[in-house]
């Protein structure tokens, strides 16, 4: 449950840039019951700008938005533009040059990622946001001092905002807790599930991150992904941003599968990218890499090669099909 309060604090942070916003055009292909679309769509109607609204994610049809209603900014969450970016052909026949801003959140993103999209958008403001269900979008913000926020950073902890990490080996790493006016009020009739991330008003929203010597946070991963393999946590997240660098993977999801001896290995699933030489990779190619690129608890005992990664109504990807599915393996 979230109240207005909340939700016109949270809006209230984007006022300053009203005449901004008025003036572009969003495009929205997530369910209204996600934060991302939802809020999008509250920052539009709030400040006069307008929304393209697809009923649902079709790779084909999102591109296609571009040029006939000139978007000019894009919404998403990194699945989504992965499956963008894999559409070269079409993505080569149609005119992208509307698009200035190109917003990804609410879901893990790799380096490789990023590159790709800006590559496509080279005019565009690439950024990544976050944000939960529980808590909003409002957290974080742009560097008091008005540092460059690094790639991969989603920002400084924002006005009116309290934010600290705990659980972690500093206090610049940990589990991220916030307490603010846009938190939830609790979760309809569940007072024990409440209990478990609001306390004293700091809700735990079970995302792992760092923070750099300049304010600027990092996700690392979600607590409640992260196994133990050999006695090393492992967080998926990791795995999967060291994967994604390699040019001839395009997508990459690490799943945990119960293991006698290590108490759970990495399974991996990979979309290929089409090798500079042609060539496909295959299971011993991608290990080999990992055990090369990092630590040796991290490789990945099993790849499977799919030709998409399994999405959920949120158009995140599955892990609970890909976590049944790497149980199948065994």
């Amino acid at each position: 449950m979230l109240s207005h309060e909340g939700q016109l604090f949270a809006l209230s942070r984007w006022a300053g840039d009203a005449d901004e916003l008025a003036r572009h055009r969003m495009l929205v292909a997530a369910p209204q019951y996600h934060m991302n679309a939802l809020f999008i769509s509250k920052l539009a109607l709030t400040f006069g700008a307008s929304v393209v609204l697809l009923p649902r994610f079709d790779v084909e049809a999102y591109i296609r938005a571009i040029p006939a209603h000139q978007v000019t900014w894009l919404t998403s969450v990194p699945t989504m533009l992965a499956l963008v970016v894999r559409e070269k052909t079409l993505l080569e026949a149609v005119d992208l040059s509307t698009v200035e801003r190109v917003s990804m959140g609410s879901a893990p993103l790799t380096e490789a990622l990023f590159d790709e999209v800006q590559s496509w958008f080279p005019e565009a403001l690439v950024s990544n946001l976050y944000g939960t269900t529980e808590h909003g979008p409002s957290a974080f913000g742009p560097h008091p001092e008005g540092l460059a926020r690094p790639k991969l950073s989603i920002g400084c902890v924002a006005p009116g905002m309290e934010l600290r990490l705990v659980g972690g080996p500093d206090a610049n790493t940990g589990v991220l807790e916030a307490r603010s006016v846009s938190n939830l009020t609790g979760y309809k009739n569940l007072p024990e599930k409440t209990a478990e991330v609001m306390q004293d008003g700091w809700y735990h929203t079970k995302d792992v991150m760092r923070r750099d010597e300049n304010g600027f946070y990092f996700i690392i991963g979600r607590e409640d992904d992260m196994f133990v393999c050999n006695g090393e946590n492992v967080f998926p997240g990791d795995v999967e941003r060291l994967l994604e660098a390699h040019p001839a993977i395009d997508q990459a999801s690490v799943v945990p599968v119960e293991d006698p001896v290590r108490g759970h290995a990495p399974v991996a699933f990979i979309v290929r990218a089409a090798a500079a030489d042609g060539t496909e990779i295959d299971e011993a190619v991608v290990q080999a890499y990992a055990r090369a690129e990092g630590p040796a608890y991290q490789f990945p005992r099993r790849v499977v090669f799919l030709d998409t990664l399994p999405l959920a109504g949120t158009n995140k990807i599955d892990r609970a099909a890909l976590i049944e599915r790497a149980r199948s393996l065994v």
